[in-house]
C-alpha cells in the first residue's frame, strides 16, 4: 500500500585496501540515525567491494524497494572535499576487487552507453550547499574512478534511467575534521549529509 512517503536507498562500501573502516559506510550509518524526515522511507545497505556482488545487489535493491532515488556513497583516499559525481562510466574496469576479480570485458554493462549522466543537477546542488552557510567543502567531478564506485554508479544509472547519485567522501580522519567544524546557528551537525571527491589514491 502506498503510504505517501518517498523511498530512498543509500549504500556505502565495506572495507578495502588501507580503509579497514570505510568512511562511506560510517557516513551512511550516521545518516540512518539522523533520518531524512517523516516523509521519507530510508533504507541503507553496506556493499562489498566486489564487482559480482555489486552486479547482484544493485538490481535487487531497485526491484525490492522501487525507490525514487538511490544514493551511493564511496571513499576516496585523495579527497579533500565532499564530491558529487556527475556521471558513471561503462568501460575501463581493470583493477581487481577484494576477491582479486575484475570483469573480463573491463565493462559494466555490455552494449551500454559509454557514459550516463545523473538526472540530478550536481552543479546546482553543489552551489546550494556552498551558499547554505554550513561550512562544508563541496565540489563536483566527472570521473568517479573506474573502480567499484564508478561501477556501482553506472549500473544504478543504467537501471534507473539516471535517477541515481554518487557521493565521494574523504577518509575517516578528514571526514571527522569536517564534521567537527563549527556550524552557523540553526544548522545541527547532521545537516551536512555526505558527499566527497573523485578518483585518487585508494579510491573505490
Amino acid at each position: 500500500m502506498d503510504n505517501g512517503k518517498r523511498t530512498v536507498v543509500v549504500t556505502g562500501f565495506g572495507p578495502f585496501g588501507e580503509h579497514a573502516v570505510n568512511a562511506s559506510w560510517v557516513a551512511v550509518k550516521e545518516l540512518e540515525q539522523l533520518g531524512l524526515g517523516p516523509g521519507v522511507d530510508l533504507h541503507v545497505h553496506e556493499v562489498p567491494v566486489e564487482y559480482q556482488a555489486v552486479s547482484c545487489l544493485v538490481p535487487s535493491l531497485w526491484e525490492q524497494y522501487h525507490p525514487q532515488l538511490v544514493v551511493h556513497v564511496g571513499v576516496s583516499g585523495a579527497a579533500t572535499a565532499i564530491t558529487l559525481e556527475m556521471c558513471g562510466h561503462n568501460h575501463g574496469y581493470k583493477r581487481p576487487d577484494n576477491c582479486s576479480f575484475c570483469p573480463d570485458t573491463h565493462c559494466c554493462v555490455e552494449g551500454g552507453a559509454d557514459c550516463i549522466k545523473s538526472v540530478i543537477d550536481m552543479e546546482t546542488v553543489c552551489q546550494r550547499v556552498k551558499a547554505s552557510g554550513l561550512g562544508v567543502s563541496v565540489t563536483v567531478s566527472k570521473d568517479a574512478g573506474r573502480y567499484l564506485c564508478d561501477y556501482i554508479y553506472y549500473l544504478s544509472l543504467h537501471l534507473s534511467g539516471g535517477s541515481s547519485a554518487f557521493v565521494h567522501v574523504p577518509p575517516g580522519e578528514a571526514l571527522q575534521r569536517r564534521a567537527a567544524r563549527p556550524r552557523p546557528p540553526g544548522h545541527p551537525a547532521g545537516d551536512a549529509g555526505a558527499a566527497g571527491p573523485g578518483p585518487g589514491r585508494q579510491s573505490l
